[in-house]
């Protein structure tokens, strides 16, 4: 062999040599990436786990509450029933209660300045919602 094929043969096998040790590298940096995702991952993972569980409790929370605005809707209406009613009563008698079921005129039961606010309907935001 010529020293001409040699030196080409030692160089080759050094850019074989380089090329190998680029592709490891390469490889290594992948691992490196690869273990840095996982990682990510499991925490998004682990978040979005979280995030459900919330979800979760806010809808529970919700149900209980859209069932309380419902009930406190129909509370309001039957008080509002009952102040339209007494107020009739007024109107018919004079008096909140009958004569003939208290025996009386059940004024002396009533200060004015208070009946003039009890009068007054029970009045929400709810009602927009629910009417």
């Amino acid at each position: 062999m010529d020293q001409r094929e040699q030196r080409r043969m030692i160089s080759n096998r050094e850019s074989a040599k380089r090329s190998r040790m680029k592709k490891q590298k390469h490889l290594n940096d992948l691992m490196t990436q690869l273990s840095q995702l996982r990682s990510e991952n499991n925490r998004v993972v682990s978040s979005i786990g979280m995030i459900t569980q919330h979800y979760v409790s806010l809808e529970a929370e919700n149900s209980v509450l859209a069932a309380r605005v419902t009930e406190l809707g129909h509370r309001l209406r039957s008080l509002n029933e009952i102040i339209e009613f007494m107020k009739q009563q007024v109107v018919d008698t004079g008096s909140w209660f009958p004569d003939e079921h208290y025996g009386g005129s059940g004024a002396d039961l009533i200060d004015s300045v208070s009946y003039v606010y009890s009068c007054q309907p029970i009045m929400t935001s709810i009602d927009m919602n629910i009417m």
